[in-house]
């Protein structure tokens, strides 16, 4: 008997490809769809009409551009429009109280531009680049500034904030230009954010984390005592989570070109508690310092990734 699937069947599993939101879509077959624009126009307008539909409301997409009256505000601020649809008194606020100046710190060394499966996982770099378009997208979709610094041992973009539609095209176009090389000196790219951010503001770190801890755990709390919020999103490739169960294996730092053979067996439970206690600890010192940690796989959808930083933004107001 034939055991191929029937052309029905084949046709249902098609169409439930279809129906897949795009923003849940696997991250390695997002990036063949389009150039980065397209991609991450997709991806968050995909996932602005998921949050729009759901029942669940953890967070708000829209912010307003009013708040209630207080006492002691200047009245000459009233809203009376708003008062005569409401009979509520609102306070007008302006585009400097209103919009966020953010900056999107990616990594760009070489141990960013790696994956544990060619072809069906995207390298950590193609991922935070996709990850990094599409918050440029909702941050300026949403009416805030954007500004991007990619970085290894030295800062290879800048790209100051801005909050202008046009603003988008040659930021995605510079992002996509980006190629891994050299090591990370992630402490020295986030002092930098700071002392080009004049107000406070959002900077969202997407790195391995693959750094000088103590130096970059130094240069994240100047940030915070600064005035400014902080989200990292940790990126690993699921190969980097476990190894392999059995079998001899080759170690290879990209960044200092070293190599280390040895039976992965022998090591799996080592290394598993490795890399759960460096999450943890890069978890309990961003909570420590009043920063936002998230760990994701490169296998993750990017609408579990913008769910994160909607939850942060709502929380700035």
């Amino acid at each position: 008997m034939d055991a191929r699937s029937s052309p029905d069947e084949d046709s249902r599993e098609r169409a439930g490809a279809i129906r897949t939101p795009i923003e849940q879509l696997d991250p390695a077959a997002l990036a063949t769809l389009g150039n980065l624009e397209f991609v991450a126009h997709s991806v968050v307008e995909g996932f602005l009409i998921g949050l729009h539909r759901s029942p669940h409301r953890g967070f708000s997409v829209e912010f307003a551009e009013n708040r209630p009256y207080v006492p002691g505000d200047d009245v000459r601020y009233v809203d009376w429009r708003m008062y005569a649809r409401s009979d509520r008194y609102y306070i007008k606020q302006y585009e400097e109280e209103t919009n966020l100046r953010a900056y999107l710190a990616l990594d760009t060394s070489r141990s960013m531009d790696w994956t544990s499966t060619p072809g069906s996982l995207l390298t950590k770099l193609d991922y935070g680049r996709l990850l990094a378009a599409s918050l440029a997208y909702l941050l300026l979709r949403q009416g805030d500034a954007v500004g991007l610094l990619a970085f290894d041992e030295r800062i290879r973009l800048r790209v100051p904030p801005k909050a202008t539609k046009s603003h988008l095209a040659p930021l995605l176009g510079s992002l996509a230009r980006l190629r891994g090389s050299g090591t990370t000196d992630a402490g020295g790219a986030v002092q930098e954010v700071a002392l080009r951010m004049r107000r406070r503001g959002l900077v969202v770190l997407i790195s391995d984390l693959l750094v000088d801890t103590g130096e970059t755990l130094h240069a994240l709390h100047y940030l915070r005592h600064q005035g400014h919020e902080v989200l990292v999103f940790h990126l690993m490739d699921p190969g980097e989570r476990d190894l392999p169960e059995a079998g001899d294996a080759v170690f290879f730092d990209p960044e200092d070109e070293t190599e280390l053979r040895t039976d992965s067996a022998a090591l799996r439970p080592e290394y598993r508690r490795a890399v759960e206690e460096a999450v943890r600890s890069w978890g309990v010192e961003c909570r420590r310092m009043g920063a936002d940690y998230h760990l994701f796989t490169t296998d993750t959808p990017l609408g579990a990734v913008l769910g994160e930083y909607l939850q942060k933004r709502s929380r700035l107001g």
